[in-house]
Formats: structure tokens, sequence, C-alpha cells
């Protein structure tokens, strides 16, 4: 339970989001406006890009890492950021200079380019999870409370939501795709979602604000992070009742599983 190494993110300034994929750590920069990649073999950033947009804020990288998505809370867009390896050119490059080696002649090089489809939609919109079945992104906004749905083979609002989510600051999905969790940090509230119906199913109060969403892989129980009032929430997600209080001090927030061997 001690610090390995602290890296320094400059010129990357404002980090926030971040998540492991491929051994590697991504994250946000919202100062600087861009995503990052940190190896932690070689102690260095390899690899970055700029979206142009305000406040890039959280993150998610697909498995095979060709798609990173993320939220631009005050721009209120979501960058769709595509990995695509471009096939070689046919042509040849010209003529070989009258010292160049013998051998076939020199073609263009694959290489990779990034592409960012931007999709509009309302400002705030913060937290954001994408479906299992990678088919689908939800975002909710703290500015308006509604919810935005991206049909990811588009890139294109599939939906929108009134969900009167005010103050929504995380959202997951339920492992089985079928509920949306929506936390607020404003009303203390978790608003509960069916994906099918986009209908609310319930809404439970956790105190005075809530945050940070971690769901048990088995989908049986939802632990909330609630910042104003110094613990974690444990919601039973079959009955949809509070369960239990962690009282674990000092503003909690985001959330994450420790393993240990």
């Amino acid at each position: 339970l001690k610090p390995l190494v602290n890296f320094d993110t400059k010129p990357f300034l404002g980090p926030h989001g971040l998540t492991f994929v491929g051994g590697k750590l991504w994250f946000t920069a919202e100062g600087s406006k861009s995503v990052a990649r940190y190896d932690p073999a070689t102690e260095k950033v390899d690899w970055c890009m700029g979206t142009g947009q305000d406040r890039t804020h959280m993150i998610y990288v697909t498995s095979d890492e060709k798609k990173i998505y993320t939220t631009n809370v005050s721009s209120g867009t979501v960058s769709i950021l595509t990995d695509t390896l471009l096939p070689q050119r046919g042509g040849p490059m010209g003529p070989p200079p009258p010292d160049a080696p013998q051998g076939p002649p020199l073609r263009f090089q694959p290489h990779r380019e990034w592409i960012q489809t931007l999709v509009s939609v309302s400002k705030g919109s913060e937290g954001f999870d994408v479906s299992p079945d990678g088919q689908q992104l939800w975002t909710a906004s703290a500015e308006d409370g509604s919810i935005a749905i991206i049909e990811l083979s588009t890139g294109k609002i599939n939906a929108t939501i009134d969900g009167k989510v005010m103050g929504a600051n995380r959202l997951s999905f339920t492992p089985d795709g079928k509920r949306v969790l929506i936390s607020s940090l404003r009303t203390g509230d978790l608003y509960v979602f069916d994906v099918a119906s986009h209908k609310e199913l319930k809404r439970i109060n956790l105190g005075r604000g809530c945050a940070g969403i971690l769901i048990d892989p088995d989908g049986s129980r939802a632990f909330v992070g609630c910042t104003a009032d110094n613990f974690v929430a444990v919601i039973d997600l079959k009955t949809l009742t509070v369960i239990n209080h962690i009282d674990v001090g000092g503003g909690p927030d985001g959330l994450a599983w420790a393993v240990r061997n």
C-alpha cells in the first residue's frame, strides 16, 4: 500500500479521467484539450491526440485499443477517436537516385491515422458508459438533466431522454446491460433507468451528493461514493434498496476494484 512511482504529465495539463487497457494508462488532460497514453514499462507518455474541445473529461478505451470515447463537458460534445491503419498505396515513390541500392521499387508504407468524430450533446454531459455489447453510449447532462444515447455503429444520436437527472455526475450500465445507474452530486439521488424502455425505474436518495459508481461483476450490488457524507452507500440491485453504508471519510468520489493475490 505504497506509491510505486510518480510521473509528471506535463505538457498534458489537468489530468482527469483514466483507464488501464493493454497494460497502459490512458488519460484525459482537460487543460490541454487532449487524451494521452502512459507506458509504465518505459515510464513515458508514448501517444497523444488533441480533441480541440473544452474540458475533455471522462474516458473509455475499447479492448482492442482502436476506439476511444470521451466527453467534453463544457463544449457539449462526445469525441469518438478511431485508430485506422491505412492500406498500402500501390504506386512507386518515383525513380531511385543513381546511387540507390538495387532491389524492388520503394512504396509508400502503411501508417496509422486517428480520426475524430464529434457528436453534439447537452452541455454539462460528463459521466458516461458504453453498453456491455458495445452498441450504445449513454451520457447524462448535469445542466439540463437530459440523457443522450449515441448509436456507436453510426456515431449519431439514437434518442434523447428528458431524464431530469439534474447534477448528474457518473453513469454506469449494469453487467447485463438492462439498466443504467446515474448519480447526482447535486441532489444525492441515484437514478435507475430501464435501457429497453428508457423509463426511470426508481430514484434512491443516498445523502447530500453522490458521485462514483462501482457495480459488482455479478450485478448484485452497486457501491456509490457519497462525497458530501463521507461514506460509500451499498445498494442491492435486486430490491433497489440501500443495504449498508461504509464509513470511509475524506469525501469519497471515484471508486475502483483492487485485486490482491
